[in-house]
């Protein structure tokens, strides 16, 4: 207070004065989420965005570059936009977007198809660039929560129908304004290290709003330019994002993933014994065609055959024996247990003993002597 009584006025120069207020407001509010509906959305010198958030009473002007708007917008979609309050050296207050997202079916619906379109006509989603699976998997990064449900089921499924793959998993959020870039952060990752022979992006179903995070341009974009074949398994069979149409495999949920990348180890053995069968019913019909031309000799073949016969055999018996070995129920069954989660103190990890799964948090890790 000065002597009058009086409050202390500060001077300021405009552009001090502005830098003050701005630095309050990011103090103060230094991310805000706003929901309303989009009016005058314009893009300028093909660069910069502008246009309205409203309600009923209000209306709030936004700001963001082209390269942040990840789904088109267009006026009357309702959006939640993401930011922080500025006035800028006009005098004018602003609300700078990082991030907006489409919100309620209707919205979703329109951005869904705008975006499809667009990428349509540029051949983002052409079959002729969609590549097979290797025959020889036997390493695979995974993209998606660990914790979620749809990742539990496409390891059990995994491990149920073919044992011995290796798989890398990458956390990431599948939900949400920030899901994309984790996810884009993932592929990026996988393709970099070049070490996975496939890519599966995993999230159980949810609704539109849950799923939305598929349909970010740059997250499809990076998907489609993907080096290593790419398998999408989100939501449910009647699902469809756009990263689904971007991916070389589209699954219709997680557990159909594992299908697609796995045999089952139970019709593989079915397999390999009918096909000793047969080959022994062939062999043997060829020998009693042989025998009654010349008995002697044919007797001496058949011995041959036979013993040929049985070496088959026994090299089949041992890749089935190779097979139940893998099987994960038969090792947990002897008293093994497998760890699920990241080792470092203080993470909780899942155990998965043969009768029950057991969360446990790590206290401490050591080299084994």
């Amino acid at each position: 207070m000065s002597k009058a009584g009086l409050p202390q006025t500060l001077n300021f120069t405009p552009t001090e004065f502005l830098a003050v207020v701005n630095q309050t407001l990011e103090y103060a509010y230094s991310s805000v989420t706003i929901v309303g509906e989009v009016a005058s959305f314009k893009v300028n010198q093909g660069k910069w965005v502008f246009f309205d958030i409203k309600d009923e009473e209000s209306s709030v002007s936004c700001f963001m570059t082209l390269y942040q708007l990840r789904m088109p917008l267009e006026d009357g979609m309702k959006v939640v936009v993401r930011g922080v309050p500025k006035v800028t050296k006009w005098g004018k207050f602003s609300f700078t977007v990082t991030a907006v997202k489409p919100v309620g079916e209707g919205s979703l619906k329109k951005a869904y198809e705008l975006l499809k379109k667009k990428l349509a006509d540029e051949g983002l989603f052409d079959l002729t660039k969609k590549r097979k699976i290797p025959e020889d998997l036997t390493k695979i990064g995974v993209i998606s929560s660990t914790a979620a449900a749809g990742y539990a089921d496409f390891i059990k499924i995994l491990n149920a129908r073919w044992g011995g793959l290796k798989i890398q998993v990458a956390h990431t959020q599948v939900q949400g304004m920030d899901a994309p870039d984790q996810i884009i952060r993932a592929l990026k990752y996988f393709n970099e290290r070049g070490n996975v022979q496939a890519i599966v992006i995993l999230r159980g179903g949810g609704s539109a709003d849950d799923l939305a995070c598929f349909n970010d341009e740059i997250l499809v974009r990076e998907i489609a330019s993907s080096r290593i074949p790419v398998i999408t398994g989100i939501g449910h069979e009647v699902d469809e994002s756009l990263a689904d149409l971007a991916a070389d495999i589209r699954a219709s949920t997680p557990s159909n993933a594992a299908e697609i990348l796995t045999s089952d180890r139970e019709d593989v053995k079915r397999s390999v014994a009918r096909m000793a069968s047969d080959l022994f019913s062939v062999i043997t019909s060829k020998i009693d065609v042989l025998k009654k031309t010349n008995v002697d000799i044919i007797l001496q073949i058949s011995d041959v055959i036979k013993m040929k016969i049985i070496d088959i055999k026994g090299v089949l018996s041992e890749r089935i024996k190779v097979l139940d070995a893998l099987n994960p129920e038969r090792i947990l069954k002897q008293g093994y247990a497998v760890l699920n989660g990241k080792i470092s103190p203080g993470n909780v990890v899942k155990i998965t003993t043969y009768e029950r799964e057991i969360k446990a948090e790590i206290k401490e890790i050591y080299e084994r002597k």
